[in-house]
């Protein structure tokens, strides 16, 4: 108690001003009319905060339906990229446009589950073959390739990723044209291999690497990754390419699933290709 008495008679002259300017701030406040305004123009601006964090709130939990939307919208606007058409005709089109003719649609989804540290990793979409999926397609998100369906059911499907053995995408490595198929042999989510580099060819760190489009599952021009080095491979005429992966398989979210509308037509005619017989020794 001495201590407090002693408190107050150390700080008597601060605590008197201290009361004396309130006093003086309360009787300016509520007497005047131009700072009172100032107070409540004050006031509807934190309320005009608090109203826009709800709204920025509200946004958020809405965000699963707006992407939604963007992903159908993407899926529209994908479908008239040129990379989605074949040419007919190497001439102009003056009136029709028969110049090119449409070869991709883009199923879009959204991913339920998904591994990325496994051995073979797979990612359960929420579209199934009552949206048109089958066995063999090829999947990709606004990053790059994601994978290829392995099985479908009415309303899921389930998709083997790159990061899983034999899944042997045709890919091509910018500017030096090398081609070569993704094999993931790293054990890392982050890094791909591309084998069957000719070692003759000059390869560039941090080139692009592509898909190719041969294969018909993916398109020509989807980002697969980029080379993060290349070293010879001993007793073999090919590189060791390292790439790093274009997707963030452990963030991944949203997907296309790709239709090809003239697959069968390539399949039908590549059986015909004629079979090598073994030469005799």
């Amino acid at each position: 108690m001495r201590k407090l008495f002693a408190f107050f008679r150390r700080f008597r002259i601060f605590l008197f001003f201290a009361m004396l300017q309130f006093t003086a701030l309360y009787f300016y406040f509520t007497s005047l009319n131009f700072p009172r305004s100032q107070y409540y123009t004050t006031a509807s601006q934190v309320g005009g905060s608090l109203w826009s964090f709800q709204n920025h709130i509200t946004r958020y939990i809405n965000l699963n339906e707006t992407n939604s939307g963007l992903l159908r919208q993407n899926k529209a606007l994908r479908e008239r990229l040129p990379e989605s058409f074949i040419r007919l005709e190497d001439r102009l089109a003056k009136i029709n446009d028969t110049l090119y003719e449409q070869q991709y649609e883009y199923i879009p989804a959204t991913v339920v589950n998904s591994t990325f540290d496994k051995q073979n990793n797979y990612i359960t979409l929420n579209v199934g073959w009552n949206q048109g999926l089958k066995r063999g397609m090829g999947v990709f998100s606004d990053e790059g390739i994601v994978g290829i369906v392995q099985s479908t059911s009415e309303h899921y499907s389930l998709v083997k990723s790159v990061l899983a053995k034999n899944v042997n995408a045709d890919v091509m490595i910018e500017k030096s044209g090398a081609i070569g198929l993704l094999k993931w042999e790293t054990k890392n989510d982050k890094t791909a291999n591309v084998s069957g580099v000719s070692n003759d060819i000059a390869i560039k760190k941090g080139s692009k690497v592509l898909t190719r489009g041969g294969g018909g599952i993916f398109p020509r021009g989807l980002p697969v990754g980029r080379v993060l080095k290349v070293s010879p491979i001993e007793g073999k005429s090919t590189w060791n390419v390292e790439i790093k992966l274009a997707v963030n398989f452990r963030a991944i979210q949203k997907v296309y699933v790709i239709k090809n509308l003239l697959l069968k037509e390539q399949q039908d005619l590549e059986e015909k290709i004629p079979v090598e017989k073994p030469q005799d020794e």
